[in-house]
């Protein structure tokens, strides 16, 4: 393997020493600690791994830390009553609804409800508009994370071509919006593109959100291409394994982020330095 690795883990942990240390200090000074509420809805097994991680990692930096574990059953209504209730909540500076929900219930408008200043998930149109308009507030916390791993290279991402493939509004929608802030030109690739090995060949810098094992041929990487794999797939024998055929595309690729330990680790990272900015800058008390 000729590329060097981006290892998240390890940035994702300095980030929590800090925050860790900014909530010491909070304590210190009699400020109210950050509080994050985080709504499970059903018994999905992964959304439930990830929601325990996130809830480990608000007790690790001393958040406050408000767990709502509610049955498949629970109706739309109910949510949004819950929503209401936190979004009046002044010790709640960041409300998290934990995808995917069960089929009966509508994700978007339960998104929408979450007030903007404690949407930390950074999924409201207010907060993607603001990152559309070059006014950043709030930001989707799996490209912010990505950036925060780019930004670790020191590579200067000004003019580099940019490759999204993938367009979803959790990640390849808002990372393309954060790589123009960052300078880059970008194209975003997606189920009906055409000729994908050859736009995946013209990338300075690619990034892979598709949640198919794999779908990136490693032959295809560009020579000392940076390549963020978001990908996270597990595989029958229990392997996790990315969007972008690791080995060869690593001989290739002069930065590649690993799965897992790439971009996940830095996922919860973000959400905790968005609840932090929260209670600091728009719930200061």
């Amino acid at each position: 393997m000729s590329a060097q690795l981006i290892d998240g883990k390890a940035i994702a942990a300095g980030i929590r020493q800090q925050i860790a240390a900014r909530v010491a200090g909070r304590r210190s000074q009699q400020l109210r600690v950050p509080g994050l509420a985080v709504i499970l809805v059903g018994d999905d097994p992964a959304s439930q791994v990830y929601v325990t991680h996130k809830r480990r990692d608000c007790a690790e930096v001393g958040f406050h830390s408000v767990a709502y574990d509610l049955p498949a059953s629970t109706d739309q209504e109910t949510l949004l009553a819950l929503i209401d209730q936190l979004n009046r909540d002044d010790s709640i500076d960041g409300i998290l609804v934990q995808l995917p929900l069960p089929g009966h219930l509508d994700a978007a408008p339960l998104l929408e409800r979450i007030s903007p200043d404690k949407d930390v998930d950074g999924f409201h149109p207010y907060n993607i508009g603001r990152l559309a308009q070059r006014m950043p507030l709030l930001r989707p916390c799996t490209p912010k994370g990505i950036m925060t791993l780019l930004y670790s290279t020191g590579v200067d991402l000004h003019g580099l071509e940019a490759v999204v493939v993938g367009a979803s509004n959790i990640v390849g929608r808002p990372m393309a919006l954060e790589l123009l802030l960052a300078g880059c030109t970008v194209t975003v690739t997606h189920r009906f593109t055409r000729d994908l090995p050859g736009h995946v060949q013209r990338a300075d810098l690619l990034v892979v959100a598709t949640g198919i094992t794999g779908l990136i041929r490693g032959e295809w990487i560009r020579p000392g291409a940076i390549v963020i794999d978001v990908g996270i797939n597990r595989q029958p024998d229990g392997r996790l394994l990315g969007d972008v055929e690791f080995e060869v595309a690593a001989a290739r690729a002069g930065w590649i982020t690993p799965v897992p330990g790439g971009v996940g680790p830095m996922t919860r990272a973000c959400l905790l330095e968005n609840t932090l900015y929260a209670a600091e800058q728009l719930h200061p008390q």
